[in-house]
């Protein structure tokens, strides 16, 4: 029966022994620095620090290979140590019982029987001999012989209990070992992933569509939006006199390429400038897709209210005071897409894009209110305000904004050759000093001092 037992014991230690050797990435019996250089997660981790090197830290995915291939080779070391540490602690005990201990273990079955059984006779000697203490008699040598016997009886048990305790003892030191690895596996990539977060958040090339502009703006070191001023330069140079922009509808498929070119931050953009349609669709769906409208939400009821006023001046004075309201960035992105727009209805002639056809179709997504509802709903209930807001805007541009406008504000794109100017600018007002107020516009004066019936 023990040898049977002990024999099957040695089967199993053998085999897990075998199987858990399998499990190992790096090359058991070697010193620590080879088998940190054969693990895979280093050769992984070296290709990733490699190929950063070759991007450049200049470029986000450089950047990124090269932080993550650092922390896989410290994640290599930590495997190293587990897997150097599951050799010293599991593995040669487990070879040296199921190798040496039980085969030494079977061949002295009959030792082991012998341990008992002396086992059993030194413990009713003691016993014995502590009676005879007890009644008094040669009390010094029988203590003495006592003890002696006690010693026999304690290393013949712990002879007896070694086998059970090193099997017994394997599990345990299996399972404490690897919590122990996934513990410090855990603790060195929690302190990573902060910074490579960190390092995301802080990259400039990041998606601008859907994102608050003041982000954008702030992270990309830019004072106007890159898909406004992209799309924008594309269109004076090829668009100006293309019938129907931002009416007529875009290929979906030259859209969706158009757009993640701007999300990437590129200036190779050479291939949208023979589609002038994609460019306004473009330039249309980052106004949308704003989070929020480029003339605010908190402007709204301002912007309806000025919208309302009766008398023609008197708007376009309303308009003007709400329009000096917009916070900094929101203000200079609306005053150069106005601009352009301006110059845009230039061409009306040749584009039929006039100041109210822009507004009807660019309006929607300029301004929108906060309120649930569909997109149908939305629009419906701000379109009539919304053309009776910028239609004025964009045939007064020169008004609301007398500075002039570099387009090319980032240096980023070449300059389109002047249009003809075919249409009388509007002079910049002057202002009354002391006041808020403004004189209208000169154009919009008669003879007489009153609003043509035409503006009216």
């Amino acid at each position: 029966s023990i040898e049977r037992r002990m024999e099957l014991v040695r089967v199993v230690s053998h085999n897990t022994h075998k199987k858990m050797v399998a499990c190992l990435q790096g090359q058991i019996g070697t010193d620590a620095e080879k088998r940190h250089k054969k693990l895979p997660l280093t050769a992984l981790s070296q290709a990733m620090q490699d190929g950063g090197n070759q991007l450049g830290e200049e470029s986000l995915i450089g950047k990124m290979m090269e932080m993550c291939g650092d922390a896989g080779n410290r994640l290599a070391s930590e495997l190293m140590q587990h897997e150097m540490n599951i050799e010293k602690e599991i593995l040669d005990p487990l070879n040296q019982l199921a190798e040496v201990d039980i085969p030494n273990i079977l061949k002295q079955r009959r030792q082991l029987a012998k341990l008992v059984l002396d086992y059993d006779s030194a413990r009713a000697r003691w016993l014995q001999a502590t009676k005879s203490i007890i009644s008094g008699t040669n009390t010094q040598a029988l203590t003495a012989k006592a003890d002696s016997l006690k010693e026999e009886v304690d290393e013949a048990m712990n002879k007896m209990e070694l086998c059970k305790v090193l099997m017994s003892n394997v599990p345990k030191h299996l399972l404490e070992a690897q919590a122990d690895y996934h513990r410090k596996s855990l603790t060195l990539l929690e302190s990573v992933l902060p910074t490579i977060q960190a390092q995301q958040d802080s990259w400039t090339e990041k998606p601008a569509f859907g994102t608050v502009l003041d982000e954008h703006l702030k992270r990309s070191g830019r004072e106007i939006a890159l898909p406004i001023e992209a799309c924008v330069m594309m269109l004076l140079e090829t668009g100006m006199k293309e019938e129907g922009l931002f009416r007529i509808a875009a290929g979906a498929s030259k859209l969706k390429k158009l757009k993640a070119a701007l999300d990437c931050s590129t200036s190779q953009l050479e291939e949208f400038y023979s589609d002038p349609h994609a460019v306004a669709g473009a330039l249309k769906s980052y106004l949308r897709e704003l989070p929020e409208p480029l003339m605010t939400y908190q402007l709204y009821d301002e912007w309806i209210q000025a919208s309302n006023v009766p008398d023609p001046d008197k708007r376009l004075q309303a308009l003007w005071v709400t329009c000096n309201q917009l916070p900094k960035n929101n203000k200079a992105n609306f005053r150069y897409l106005i601009k352009f727009l301006a110059k845009l209805a230039q061409e009306s002639d040749v584009n039929k894009m006039t100041p109210s056809n822009i507004a009807i179709v660019l309006g929607p997504n300029l301004m929108w209110a906060k309120t649930e509802g569909s997109l149908a709903e939305m629009a419906a209930a701000t379109s009539v305000h919304v053309v009776t807001i910028i239609e004025p805007i964009i045939q007064h541009a020169d008004w609301f904004f007398p500075e002039d406008v570099d387009f090319n504000v980032s240096g980023m794109f070449s300059m389109p050759a002047p249009l003809p100017n075919n249409v009388n600018h509007l002079t910049p007002p002057d202002y009354d000093s002391g006041t808020i107020e403004r004189k209208r516009p000169g154009s919009m004066v008669g003879p007489d001092g009153e609003l043509p019936r035409r503006d009216r």
